[in-house]
């Protein structure tokens, strides 16, 4: 399996909408009915030929029924056609008939009818479940590539929180469509810079847009309609190559992450200091160790100095722009600061330490 997601370009759906299954697919209970449907056939056949001289055909001169016979009697009895040519004569094969051939056509008229019904309900189901989603999402997350970026990009959202329901895949390959499907993600399959695909995942509505696909170029292309269909909408790209970033910017991305110059100062890193390339490493693997987490600042903390906290604060956000916690413009706390910590894994990122949560929240109120 390639490392990241195809070309978006590349994809020749035209934005179908497909949500996670819920359960076995219809076909699945299709072919299940069907293959039961035809072990009815069989033992109703296998029981009037191990039976046939009870039976009696009168298209035959000596009215013997052999296997096609059989076969012919039990194909036009469980389908309710009976053209009465083939009848039991014997006084137990019409109570065989009565109480075991007879709820067997019951159960095979049932499985053929309960099989069309089943699949028309299935895709009436999805039809009410994607118009549903549609109209009660607002303010989510789509992700443009689902490749390994974009599947890193998912579990750090979803380990922070954010619920799964409220994120929409976009890509064209079919690999992605099972692979976002069985993290119970919804998808839309089709190319990323098309306005009609986009519109299909809701960006809109999307409260922030994640492109990360394996080609600068698509990358580009694709912050570019999705910022024109939603001048609003946050946008965090990637690209592969640091002379892309400023382009990305002047596309409309918000923030940038460029993979290579972050994997190579990673390496470099590790190369001259073991210990900080391992600690960094730390900082970039969610789950153990350390974490990076932004969080309110809370009532109690107004007017103290960053170094003061509990956690390790490293930045100060303040009026949208972000300042080192040493920067004398953040010197002291205000209300509606939010802080950039560094804390162990094990707490929740977007909360405020345990033993505070039921502090106030120093929230700015102008």
């Amino acid at each position: 399996m390639p490392d990241d997601s195809s070309d978006i370009t590349q994809g020749r759906a035209r934005g179908k909408l497909s949500l996670p299954d819920r359960g076995r697919s219809p076909w699945w209970e299709l072919s299940r009915r069907l293959l039961l449907a035809v072990f009815i056939l069989v033992g109703t056949v296998l029981l009037v030929y191990l039976d046939r001289d009870a039976y009696h055909d009168a298209n035959d001169p000596t009215g013997h029924v052999d296997l096609v016979d059989s076969i012919y009697y039990s194909t036009v009895t469980l389908s309710t056609t009976g053209y009465g040519d083939i009848a039991p004569v014997a006084p137990h094969a019409r109570m065989i008939n009565a109480f075991v051939v007879t709820p067997l056509r019951i159960a095979f008229l049932v499985l053929l009818i309960g099989t069309t019904l089943e699949v028309l309900a299935s895709q009436g189901r999805e039809m009410f479940r994607v118009a549903r989603w549609r109209k009660h999402m607002s303010a989510h997350v789509v992700v443009i590539g689902y490749g390994t970026k974009g599947r890193a990009a998912v579990d750090t959202l979803v380990n922070n929180g954010i619920d799964r329901e409220s994120i929409v895949v976009v890509d064209p390959g079919a690999a992605a469509l099972q692979e976002a499907h069985a993290d119970g993600l919804a998808v839309v399959t089709g190319d990323a810079t098309r306005q009609d695909v986009l519109r299909r995942a809701g960006v809109k509505d999307a409260n922030q847009v994640i492109i990360t696909t394996n080609r600068d170029d698509s990358n580009v292309l694709a912050t570019l309609t999705v910022r024109q269909l939603n001048p609003d909408v946050w946008i965090v790209a990637a690209v592969r190559e640091q002379e892309n970033v400023a382009l990305m910017r002047q596309s409309g991305a918000n923030s940038v992450i460029t993979s290579s110059d972050a994997v190579g100062r990673l390496l470099g890193l590790s190369s001259l200091s073991p210990t900080l390339g391992s600690v960094m490493e730390d900082l970039l693997t969610y789950g153990e160790g350390l974490e990076v987490a932004e969080r309110d600042l809370l009532v109690s903390e107004v007017g103290r100095q960053p170094q003061s906290l509990p956690d390790q604060v490293i930045a100060v956000v303040r009026d949208e722009k972000v300042y080192r916690y040493f920067d004398p413009v953040v010197t002291l706390l205000a209300r509606g600061d939010r802080l950039i910590v560094v804390r162990p894994a094990k707490e929740l990122p977007w909360a405020p330490r345990p033993g505070t949560h039921d502090e106030d929240l120093a929230v700015d109120d102008a």
